[in-house]
């Protein structure tokens, strides 16, 4: 689902954390990784429970975005991408005004990588109103911003336009033109800042557990997703 798939992955397990590239983490007391993963915001930047930096903070977490491009390894083509960072308490509110740019009627994508699955899953649902997906996404906001397992795309095939909310609660823009994204980012204190890192680009952990599991399937229901339909099946979005 997206660039951000190029970070290194292990395996995973329910009630457990999940490091992003090996390093630091492997030396961790059980008491300093819970210390760790306790710390929920740096200076005015609040963490949802999903993800930690790195412990020795080889990034620091911070609010902004920047722009980049995604090159499809197939094509060669680019696609212009914004790629932003928000305090906890805006991400919710923006993904979803950043989908209201996208159209009435939209396909939407689940990302998941619960029980130990190496390969993150994405399971791919066609053609569904954009006010009914976001009344059943406010319902499931605890899992959106806290589950390190759980991702999620919206999609606007004809304008070959998506934004994703990834497991790491990065938001994500991609599509030309960007700046009706850009706009929504600012009018929510999220600017522009060409220096900006996140945490994705350093070693960092993911927490998730059994509840955010059941969630998740609650979710694929209720979305349609039982015939597990993945995005690869997809040919014309592909």
């Amino acid at each position: 689902m997206g660039f951000l798939k190029r970070i290194l992955r292990n395996g995973t397990s329910d009630d457990a954390v999940r490091v992003a590239s090996n390093g630091s983490f492997e030396t961790l007391t059980d008491d300093e990784l819970q210390t760790h993963m306790g710390i929920r915001s740096y200076g005015m930047f609040e963490l949802t429970d999903a993800v930690r930096p790195s412990y020795d903070l080889q990034v620091v977490p911070k609010q902004g975005f920047r722009y980049d491009q995604y090159v499809d390894e197939k094509t060669g083509l680019s696609t212009p991408v914004i790629l932003a960072s928000a305090t906890r308490h805006r991400i919710m509110d923006l993904f979803l005004e950043l989908v209201d740019q996208l159209g009435p009627v939209v396909d939407v994508v689940l990302e998941t990588s619960h029980q130990g699955n190496p390969h993150p899953e994405d399971l791919y649902r066609e053609h569904i109103d954009a006010p009914v997906l976001k009344s059943m996404l406010w319902e499931f906001e605890d899992l959106l911003l806290n589950d390190g397992c759980t991702g999620i795309a919206v999609i606007n095939p004809s304008k070959r336009q998506e934004i994703q909310l990834d497991e790491h609660k990065l938001l994500i823009a991609y599509g030309d033109p960007l700046d009706a994204f850009s706009q929504t980012l600012i009018r929510g204190d999220v600017y522009p800042d060409d220096n900006l890192q996140f945490i994705t680009e350093a070693e960092h952990v993911h927490s998730s557990s059994e509840r955010f599991t059941s969630q998740f399937e609650t979710l694929k229901h209720r979305l349609g997703m039982d015939g597990e339909m993945f995005l690869d099946d997809y040919e014309e979005f592909a």
